[in-house]
């Protein structure tokens, strides 16, 4: 759209939300704010009304500061002459607070943080007018970001498709709106004037007539823009149009959940069994929920401290409602770390999902990650995976990644089939559905468009909410069918589609224009994982050597030690850990990470080099009392290096031979 057409949307829309005011009401104006702690039963009446920012938001400190907000609520006869008796009635938030209650008549009845943002609470199931409430919120801001109140709404609702309230049909009028706007712009004019005709004073007469009436436009319109021409070829080489309005959007439920990050990881089980229990009640109640996890260490660690919970989700993953994506042991920096360990959480990754699930994974899932080498498509590959997804480039803050969907190129040529996802942490909003099918379509040519939904980051994932919205909006006869999947199912589609090979092919690193600065902080981070990386190299081999010379199979003791060291490297390389942008805690746990490693693998090597030693036929010694000194090169080329050995600092008088006698250049020195 150019910018005229996009002011004409902005003013349809405006005038769109006249008709979802009938049925929704902005609250947050309302707020009587108190600073600091106090009490659930405090007298609110003296406290002052909110402040706002510039931006209409109600703000506060950072640092974990405490805020209480009160107001009480009175259900009226009705929002602009629209009746609201029997509808139900819910408050819909935006918070961004590390800690969130809500109160009503003084019970807890919701709780959230920063990631679970966008609640929708139920008051009451069928409203009362003259019914008085008592609302109140505790927030507490996070300590590293100021806190905010940046959306507080009174939402009425029909449970009856067939006699929708009128935010509802605001709603299909604006999903309509935004499909002409991408596919038909030049008819957005039209639509602006039929839009026009809604005659409000209806209302005075009889609501439900005004009901039939707005159904009445909604219609005309539906059969006005069914049809019509045909989109320009979409950019980038991408596969020809299919169509000018979205026929399907599938859901999939996701919880992204960091293995510590402004927590430490202690929480991340506790966060995770949470989440698994939540997603196993909801598929009971919501047959057709799909759920997708990735990390099998959060899997082990399941299966080992909640073994019941990790039979549950066997269950489902078997009945094909639990997807196990990732194929890495977790998800971690994929520009810090060696070679040897991408694959390692490829291998310790792919040997969990079939020895415990019955077969590996086809979908690298780094929703998060920072940026991906170039490489990275060649190792995906010889572990078994086929896709690649992520939506972290949708952070990007200087230019648009260009591809939504494209073959990532590796320089041996190996290829995955690549997916930028919608964004994660979303719930099932649908104007938000609608503008990112609208937006897939608009740049693939695909009507079919895969949607994360659930909450992320700490967990928690889909909702009770969510997935009554998704049944609700299932219904609807202008939104695009809706329908549960799993990420293999829907690539596999894609894939399989006879114009994939004309995808765009990207052959280089994939750089995310963001987050630059964390790779310069927390240098001991980086330097303990280079040198646990270099050590757990030097353990394999050495006691892999050994056990060539002793004839003689790797100890059962010795492969659990030498997995159990790569598996506490790997989960130290997660993605908000090696980077440098978890809080403090997370490194004194980190840093004990390391030091075990260290530890384990230094004795390994230690008891490996004895053994290696004991078999080295050492020749005479060139001069009487001579002591054998072996010096093991563990790379696969000749090196020439100064080396120092610690000797009898009272007698310097040393000369060094090499294995023919010849002497060998040295220097004596105090220094250490």
């Amino acid at each position: 759209m150019n910018d005229s057409e996009q002011s004409f949307v902005s003013s349809v829309l405006t005038r769109i939300e006249e008709l979802r005011s009938l049925s929704q009401i902005d609250i947050l104006t309302d707020w009587r704010m108190y600073l600091g702690g106090a009490a659930i039963d405090a007298d609110p009446s003296q406290w002052d009304l909110a402040s706002f920012n510039e931006k209409g938001q109600i703000t506060w400190e950072r640092g974990r500061q405490e805020i209480w907000l009160a107001q009480k609520l009175v259900i009226p006869v009705d929002l602009h002459g629209y009746p609201v008796a029997s509808l139900s009635c819910r408050l819909a938030f935006t918070w961004w607070a590390e800690l969130a209650q809500v109160f009503v008549d003084g019970e807890l009845v919701q709780e959230g943080d920063l990631f679970d943002h966008s609640p929708r609470v139920l008051l009451m199931s069928a409203a009362v007018p003259g019914t008085s409430l008592d609302l109140r919120l505790r927030l507490v801001s996070p300590g590293h970001d100021i806190g905010a109140l940046m959306r507080s709404r009174l939402v009425y609702e029909s449970s009856d498709p067939t006699n929708p309230e009128p935010g509802w049909l605001a709603d299909e009028l604006a999903v309509m709106v935004k499909q002409v706007a991408s596919f038909n712009p030049s008819r957005l004019g039209e639509m602006g004037e039929m839009i026009d005709l809604i005659d409000y004073d209806l209302l005075m007469v009889d609501s439900q007539k005004f009901i039939r009436h707005v159904l009445e436009i909604k219609q005309q319109l539906k059969l006005m823009f069914d049809g019509g021409e045909d989109l320009p070829t979409p950019p980038c080489g991408y596969p020809s149009q299919e169509g000018i309005s979205v026929k399907t959007i599938q859901l999939l439920g996701h919880a992204h959940l960091d293995m510590a990050w402004l927590w430490e990881v202690a929480e991340t089980w506790e966060v995770a069994e949470r989440t698994f229990r939540s997603s196993l009640k909801l598929q009971q109640l919501f047959p057709d929920l799909t759920f997708c996890h990735s990390t099998p260490a959060l899997y082990e660690w399941m299966e080992i401290h909640q073994p019941e919970l990790f039979t549950g989700i066997c269950q489902q993953i078997a009945a094909g409602k639990w997807e196990v994506v990732g194929g890495m042991w977790i998800e971690p920096d994929l520009n810090l770390i060696s070679g040897e360990s991408i694959a390692r959480q490829i291998i310790y990754g792919q040997a969990y999902n079939r020895s415990r699930f019955g077969a590996i994974t086809k979908v690298a899932w780094l929703p998060d990650t920072f940026g991906f080498c170039g490489q990275l498509p060649q190792l995906l590959k010889q572990g078994g995976i086929d896709y690649f997804v992520t939506q972290k480039f949708l952070w990007n803050d200087t230019n648009q990644f260009p591809h939504q969907l494209f073959w990532w190129e590796a320089p041996d040529g190996s290829r995955v089939l690549s997916l930028m996802s919608s964004p994660i942490g979303e719930g099932i909003d649908p104007l938000k559905l609608i503008d990112y099918a609208c937006k897939w379509q608009t740049a693939t040519g695909i009507d079919d468009s895969l949607y994360l939904f659930g909450v992320g980051d700490h967990g928690g994932g889909p909702t009770r909410d969510m997935l009554e919205l998704a049944d609700r909006w299932s219904q609807s006869d202008v939104f695009p069918e809706l329908k549960f999947t799993t990420a293999v199912k829907y690539l596999d589609q894609l894939a399989n589609r006879a114009d994939s090979q004309l995808l765009p092919v990207w052959k280089d690193e994939l750089y995310l224009e963001f987050h630059r600065g964390c790779f310069t902080t927390h240098a001991d981070q980086k330097r303990s994982n280079r040198q646990c990386e270099d050590l757990l190299y030097q353990a394999e081999l050495w006691s892999s050597i050994a056990c060539i010379l002793n004839q003689q199979p790797y100890s059962a003791e010795l492969k659990l030690q030498i997995e159990t060291a790569w598996k506490q490297t790997l989960f130290n390389q997660f993605h908000d850990i090696i980077p440098g942008t978890a809080i403090e805690p997370v490194y004194v746990t980190a840093n004990e990470g390391w030091e075990n490693v260290e530890r384990v693998t230094t004795q390994i090597i230690s008891d490996a080099l004895g053994e290696i030693s004991d078999r080295i036929i050492i020749p005479d010694p060139p001069t009487v009392g001579a002591i054998p000194l072996v010096i093991f090169n563990a790379l696969n080329w000749e090196r020439n290096e100064v080396i120092k050995y610690p000797l009898d600092p009272t007698d310097l008088a040393w000369t060094i031979f090499d294995a023919d006698g010849q002497v060998l250049p040295s220097q004596s020195s105090t220094e250490h």
